[in-house]
């Protein structure tokens, strides 16, 4: 039975607004949460980027959710930093914590003045980077000397079961590639017969573990506010590779979007001010096989879509 959770957005909410919203999140009924990992936000109207790693011990230790977040170890974050930071997190509060790794974005890492790696290079990277995580949570000292480089490292607090490495995965092409050595696949919402395909992909190809979802929706009283909230706040998001990945500052991303309508903001987001037709997309990506479905809904208030999600869609998820 998939398991209904919230998704926290550092882009878009600062982080002590965020933590109250994660305490309300699980009041309201969500079973899970989960958070992006952010230095840059999308756009200048988000405007936010808090530190996930300082803000999910908070959240952990004030809730009794499962919290998981996204990492993009090699250029920002060190495999050895992520390592110890995320055995931290597991050890304080042992099966509750799960990260899912990718590649990056140059939005956030490029402000360390490293050049920003092509694809390929970005993805070698990351494998690099997995296997140090990996080892260094096994508890061996790891020496690596290759696109990242590690010397006699050892993490020494972690927990008794090491936590999940997830992979992110968009494309067919990367659900292959990460099927080798992620515990399960995280995704985002996009056509009903993409993210199949990304699915029986990442499972022809030997991957295992659990499935994610993360969902983007915009709901308000009327759609035409909610159709104003997504597009507010989610047309710098509507880009395909490589423009999504190789923009380095939210201005880039602002004057990208400039054009931007509302229709192809729909393309990305389910936009509706009935909560039924929410339920109705829920259920039918739900219907592809996913373990956890984290809910987002793109605007900054986040009061009255709690508000909704406790008294309407959450029941209506659960009865099925």
């Amino acid at each position: 039975m998939t398991r209904y959770g919230y998704h926290a957005s550092h882009e878009q909410i600062s982080p002590g607004r965020l933590l109250a919203d994660v305490r309300a999140a699980e009041r309201a009924g969500f079973e899970a949460a989960m958070c992006s990992d952010h230095f840059m936000p999308w756009s200048a109207r988000q405007g936010h980027s808090g530190f996930a790693f300082a803000w999910l011990g908070a959240a952990l230790a004030t809730t009794s959710l499962p919290i998981g977040s996204v990492n993009a170890p090699g250029q920002r974050y060190h495999p050895a930093i992520v390592a110890q930071a995320t055995a931290t997190l597991g050890e304080m509060f042992p099966g509750r914590y799960w990260v899912a790794l990718g590649s990056g974005q140059a939005m956030n890492e490029h402000v360390t003045g490293d050049p920003w790696p092509r694809k390929p290079a970005r993805q070698e990277r990351l494998e690099e980077c997995v296997e140090v995580i990996r080892r260094l949570h096994a508890g061996e000292e790891v020496s690596h000397d290759g696109l990242v480089h590690v010397d006699r490292a050892v993490v020494h607090d972690r927990p008794a079961d090491p936590i999940p490495l997830y992979a992110c995965a968009i494309s067919p092409a990367t659900a292959a590639r990460v099927a080798g050595w992620a515990d399960g696949l995280i995704t985002i919402n996009q056509p009903v017969e993409h993210v199949r395909e990304v699915v029986d992909t990442y499972r022809d190809a030997g991957g295992r573990g659990p499935l994610l979802l993360q969902l983007h929706l915009s709901w308000a009283p009327t759609t035409e506010e909610a159709t104003a909230i997504a597009h507010d706040q989610w047309r710098t998001n509507v880009f395909a590779a490589p423009v999504s990945l190789d923009l380095p500052t939210p201005e880039h991303f602002d004057i990208a979007a400039e054009h931007i309508t509302a229709e192809t903001v729909a393309a990305g987001v389910r936009i509706s001010s009935d909560a039924d037709q929410h339920v109705a997309w829920i259920r039918e990506y739900a219907s592809l096989g996913f373990d956890d479905i984290y809910l987002h809904h793109v605007g900054q208030d986040q009061r009255a879509w709690l508000d909704l999600a406790a008294r309407h869609v959450l029941p209506a998820l659960k009865e099925r």
